[in-house]
């Protein structure tokens, strides 16, 4: 099947819930894939089962109660160069979600080159902001697009697949091009984000919060001193146990 059939036969959205959920806005996660790759993504997708453990951890935090959560369905493995394949997904999976709620305020949830997918695509007049986790940022990449818009990074300086240098240099560009940015240096993961899984978990549910303007956690703010590309110590942005949001059960319909 070439690339066009699969575009007009697969929906770029895939929204696990039922469509008739409530929702007052979005988040839509995009996992990673190769830089080179014209193939269909494996049936047995494991970049798509890591962001999985993301989007339950979301489901769970009551934050995101009336948040939709959805996916981003790529075509083909790879970025393939100028051919920049899942952007041209991410925005068909944002004109479905459109079609299909409304014009919600979203967030992109993006890991590796779903990132930079999601960077990418974030001048749709929809996305309030992107999370990039251990984003796929070459020197380069553009970023004029990203003004007023939320651009929060979690990278480990430790990855040997994707530069943190090269995230917090591209934060700056979105910073001077009018972004509201934020560098978290995370202190494990690596590219995989295995080790020290939860606190990846936390902090990205905490960023989709913050990036989507709803409440912080209980007796937290975020000054202004925690805004930039720094990068900032993830350490700074755990809560005490006392400020930690109960765990819920998404509810059903």
């Amino acid at each position: 099947m070439s690339g066009s059939d699969r575009s007009s036969a697969f929906p770029a959205l895939h929204l696990p819930e039922p469509r008739f959920l409530p929702a007052t806005s979005a988040v839509l996660l995009l996992h990673g894939g190769r830089a080179d790759s014209l193939a269909p993504p494996s049936a047995l997708n494991l970049p798509d089962l890591r962001m999985r453990a993301f989007a339950r951890v979301l489901g769970q935090d009551p934050r995101h109660a009336d948040v939709l959560i959805g996916y981003v369905r790529y075509r083909m493995r790879g970025w393939n160069g100028e051919r920049a394949d899942p952007v041209h997904d991410t925005r068909r999976a944002l004109a479905e979600l459109a079609d299909v709620v409304g014009p919600l305020p979203v967030v992109l949830l993006g890991h590796s080159m779903g990132a930079r997918a999601a960077l990418r695509a974030a001048d749709d007049p929809h996305v309030r902001g992107v999370v990039a986790l251990a984003p796929w940022c070459p020197p380069g990449e553009p970023a004029t697009h990203l003004a007023h818009r939320t651009v929060i990074a979690l990278h480990d300086p430790a990855d040997r697949i994707t530069s943190a240098t090269d995230t917090w240099a591209y934060l700056h560009r979105a910073e001077v091009a009018g972004a509201r940015v934020r560098g978290i240096r995370m202190p494990a993961g690596r590219h995989a984000m295995i080790r020290r899984s939860g606190l990846w978990h936390s902090l990205a549910a905490r960023s989709t919060a913050e990036a989507l303007g709803l409440d912080s956690p209980p007796c937290t703010s975020t000054p202004e001193t925690m805004w930039g590309a720094g990068p900032l110590d993830a350490a700074m942005f755990i809560p005490s146990v006392g400020e930690r949001h109960p765990i819920r059960l998404r509810r059903s319909h």
